[in-house]
């Protein structure tokens, strides 16, 4: 017949399929959550959750649960004895020593300070064994000096280095886990392969603090390591 239009039956089939799938991405839109975005930046993140921050990291501000991981940028730590003393106004100073101090050698050394008294309360605190090492920490994404002074880390580290499968130390990744708090704080260290494409970035973030005259050796006379 004249002006009539037969309806090809797969015209009909496109159309209703068509209409499903534009049906369904309009539902999936609308079920779909925004990721938020967040009110701080990483580098602020990392020194909130890890207790980390200006270029240091130390093991005893790690919040417990915590596990941080970092690369090795130099094998051959940095050894020192540290005391703490404190001002009148009870503000904190590291002082460190390239050998183990006499109690009159610390109290020439302090000063004014005030040398911290141990927590049971029976006498000073001694000088602790310590090193550091220069590490890039993935939480941060920096380059950080890693103060340890745990005993319980530094054997591990040791125990690590002397494994043949660990030979490199630079060419892979730790994880440190922090557990318990006071005197049951426990720290758990485990090394790892390194992170796929990790290379080169902290090898550039190495490159660009030693350019800028990185020295960790200064840090024995209270100096900033990054720079003179």
């Amino acid at each position: 017949m004249h002006g009539t239009h037969i309806r090809n039956p797969l015209d009909t089939v496109l159309r209703y399929e068509g209409a499903k799938a534009q049906a369904l991405a309009i539902r999936t839109r609308a079920s779909t959550p925004k990721t938020p975005m967040s009110l701080l930046s990483k580098s602020a993140k990392a020194a909130i959750s890890t207790g980390t921050g200006g270029g240091y990291l130390n093991p005893s501000r790690i919040p417990t649960g915590t596990t941080i991981r970092f690369a090795l940028t130099s094998d051959e730590p940095v050894e020192y004895y540290e005391v703490w003393g404190e001002d009148a106004q009870g503000k904190p100073k590291p002082f460190r020593f390239d050998h183990e101090p006499t109690p009159d050698e610390i109290a020439v050394e302090m000063g004014e300070y005030s040398r911290r008294i141990n927590r049971e309360g029976t006498g000073n605190e001694p000088a602790k064994f310590a090193i550091a090492l220069p590490v890039f920490n993935y939480d941060a994404g920096e380059i950080q000096v890693m103060n340890i002074t745990q005993k319980s880390i530094i054997f591990a580290l040791d125990g690590i280095s002397q494994m043949p499968d660990y030979e490199d130390m630079l060419a892979i990744d730790f994880q440190l886990e922090k557990k318990g708090s006071g005197l049951t704080t426990e720290y758990k260290l485990t090394p790892v392969p390194r992170k796929k494409g990790a290379t080169p970035i902290i090898e550039a973030a190495w490159e660009e603090v030693t350019g800028a005259g990185f020295d960790l050796t200064r840090i024995i006379e209270g100096g900033n390591p990054y720079k003179q």
